[in-house]
């Protein structure tokens, strides 16, 4: 039986535009754009136009857009870029819970080295607390904030537009990591720096973004390593396209996820959907289910021709439960994350819901977890 890939928060199927793309940019854009004969001027032709339609989707001028060599890279530049730029107003980072890990890992780093870092929590719908990321931001030495678009485990929308002008009033630049909305959904005004990845919008990997808004004070600690020009000409040609075809895919997905969600929590005991019901992401649904071994029923649903993620990272070689499902007091453990995609079809879907149940229910027996 043909596979169906329900993995698309992980990375996105390479988008048409992004292959063809890529065919011709190997053929015409392989030599250095910083030189000066004919072909680097060709190269060089090709990374401006491919930074041009990035930013045109972004907002932003060509000029405030680079491209790093992957999502991570462009979180991490982003946090200590305005840190080190903004030292002189003081050590403190604030950012969400719920942040992406690369962007907690260069809390972290920050606070090794000295600085502070000041967690803002969520709810149970996995939203931050707009009220007590305000409180923080009145702190005294804050130099910079941070809080993603929209959540990558549990799709719930973040207040980005709410927060901004919180970070404005406050005189604090406001960082967007915006990996699973750019190219889905359009980005609310009030940041001041913003990181995205290319294969999550169906561009390939090893391309990431990171824009800068002009007046931000902002200071890398050492110059990028140049992403491959090929790439960015297909991670381009896919962010186009996929903005264009946005709110035609986001029309067609959220129905399918809203049975999803719907059919899960009417067929499946003892499970429980989690993130924003009303603003979350088109293309995504984070279910937990209790009595049921995560890796256990990842692996089950593999065997059945399903490429399904978990909504927490809790699996036998790390033994560390999902700090988005931790922070929002979620169920930690027999997580599944379905999120769809261009390719996704509703019969793969209907496929999926139907062997789900029965899938869930042998797991439950073989522990004798039945009845309960």
């Amino acid at each position: 039986m043909a596979s169906v890939y329900l993995d698309a928060a992980a990375a996105a199927p390479l988008h048409p535009a992004a292959r063809e793309a890529l065919s011709a940019a190997l053929a015409d854009g392989w030599a250095d754009p910083d030189k000066l004969y004919g072909q680097g001027r060709r190269a060089r032709q090709l990374l401006d136009a491919s930074r041009a339609a990035t930013a045109e989707v972004v907002g932003v001028r060509p000029e405030e857009l680079s491209f790093c060599t992957s999502g991570t890279e462009a979180c991490h530049r982003a946090v200590a870029g305005l840190l080190r730029g903004r030292a002189r107003t003081g050590p403190v980072f604030v950012h969400s819970t719920v942040e992406h890990s690369a962007v907690l890992n260069a809390a972290r780093a920050h606070e090794a080295a000295g600085g502070r870092a000041v967690p803002v929590p969520v709810d149970h719908l996995g939203r931050v607390d707009t009220a007590a990321f305000g409180q923080a931001l009145a702190g005294t030495g804050v130099a910079a904030a941070a809080l993603m678009s929209a959540n990558h485990e549990v799709g719930t929308v973040q207040p980005v537009a709410e927060v901004g002008r919180a970070c404005a009033q406050a005189g604090v630049p406001l960082l967007v990591d915006a990996a699973q909305s750019l190219g889905r959904m359009p980005i609310p005004d009030g940041w001041s720096v913003l990181v995205a990845s290319a294969h999550k919008w169906g561009g390939p990997p090893g391309v990431g973004v990171l824009a800068v808004r002009s007046g931000v004070r902002f200071d890398p600690p050492e110059p990028a390593p140049a992403a491959s020009l090929p790439l960015v000409v297909a991670a381009a040609a896919a962010l186009r396209a996929a903005d264009a075809e946005a709110a035609a895919e986001a029309a067609r997905l959220r129905p399918l996820i809203d049975r999803i969600r719907a059919a899960v929590a009417a067929t499946v005991p003892d499970v429980e959907v989690v993130g924003d019901p009303e603003a979350r992401l088109p293309h995504l649904v984070t279910f937990s289910c209790l009595y049921v071994d995560g890796e256990a029923l990842l692996h089950a649903l593999d065997r059945r021709g399903y490429a399904v993620s978990s909504g927490s990272s809790c699996t036998s070689s790390t033994l560390r439960p999902s700090h988005v499902l931790e922070a929002m007091g979620a169920l930690s453990h027999g997580n599944v994350r379905v999120s769809l995609h261009r390719d996704t079809t509703e019969a793969d879907v209907q496929r999926f819901l139907a062997d789900l149940p029965e899938i869930v229910a042998s797991l439950r027996a073989e522990i004798g977890a039945v009845g309960l």
